[in-house]
């Protein structure tokens, strides 16, 4: 597990194009705030943090805050701690519910699938366990897919979406060649293994999810009718070009693609990733027609 922690997070950093930006600093800071050194042990949390039984596992979530309910969700082989910089944020006028998700963080499933769809549900279900009807929500690479998902299959459960770093299929249409080149040795490795270990299979259920899904066809996307936020850095790890056909698909869509910024824009640009999407929570959504003016 340890492995494809690294290889995660060395894709999420060295993915990230800083130019002016201190990324020693950046990562310093980070590891700090995770280390709990910022005053809240984010992730790791008693006075927050409670186990629910939902669908057959144990989803370790914390909650946050007072106000319109916001779901925020985590990446492949990340935790509650990886929004360090988005709890205490939004949790000044939301309440925010952040959980691991299956088989991540704490949230252990000893099952040996793993699906977009059958987390998409969890989060589902956690809404429904902690009784709220809908909630606004964030969701960072797998769990901006996550977010994608959610308001497909569950759309009763979303107010609005803020997706940053997702892809709607596993190949290089979508994600650069040179990532699959850092993920795929790994992946390949375990699957010829005839016996695993405890925590090879762990790392080989996350990377066959990093791997071989989502599928998500352009039909669907169609179905969202909530406002959607739909992110992405212009030196991301998902081509710019993915990121627009998202955003072109979904009927209330806005488009953010940031300058200068890589997979990492709720880390590397903090500040203004919350601000906007705050602004995006508060405001009501601005159609615009496609009268050939623009204003």
């Amino acid at each position: 597990m340890r492995k494809i922690l690294s290889c995660l997070l060395a894709i999420l950093f060295t993915c990230t194009i800083g130019f002016s930006q201190d990324i020693n600093k950046i990562n310093r800071d980070f590891q700090q705030a995770m280390s709990g050194k910022s005053g809240v042990p984010y992730g790791n949390n008693p006075a927050a943090g409670k186990y629910y039984d939902v669908r057959g596992f144990k989803m370790y979530c914390e909650v946050y805050g007072q106000g319109k309910p916001l779901l925020i969700i985590h990446g492949n082989g990340g935790s509650i701690s990886n929004f360090v910089y988005q709890i205490p944020y939004f949790a000044k006028n939301y309440k925010v519910i952040i959980a691991d998700s299956r088989a991540q963080g704490k949230s252990v499933d000893n099952g040996d699938s793993l699906s977009y769809e059958m987390m998409t549900d969890d989060y589902a279900a956690l809404l429904d366990v902690l009784k709220v009807d809908s909630a606004n929500v964030i969701g960072w690479s797998d769990g901006g897919i996550n977010a994608l998902l959610l308001a497909i299959r569950h759309p009763e459960k979303v107010a609005k979406i803020a997706s940053t770093g997702a892809n709607l299929r596993p190949d290089s249409t979508a994600v650069y060649q040179e990532v699959w080149d850092m993920v795929t040795p790994e992946y390949h490795q375990l699957k010829q293994k005839t016996t695993l270990n405890a925590k090879e299979k762990e790392s080989f259920k996350l990377l066959k999810l990093l791997c071989e899904q989502p599928h998500i066809p352009l039909t669907d996307l169609n179905k969202i009718m909530v406002p959607s936020l739909i992110i992405g850095g212009d030196h991301d790890v998902i081509k710019v070009e993915h990121t627009m056909e998202i955003f072109h698909n979904i009927p209330n869509a806005y488009l953010w693609i940031l300058p200068r910024s890589g997979h990492s824009t709720p880390v590397v640009y903090a500040d203004e990733f919350n601000k906007k999407v705050d602004d995006f929570f508060s405001a009501p959504f601005r159609k615009i027609a496609k009268t050939g003016r623009f204003f």
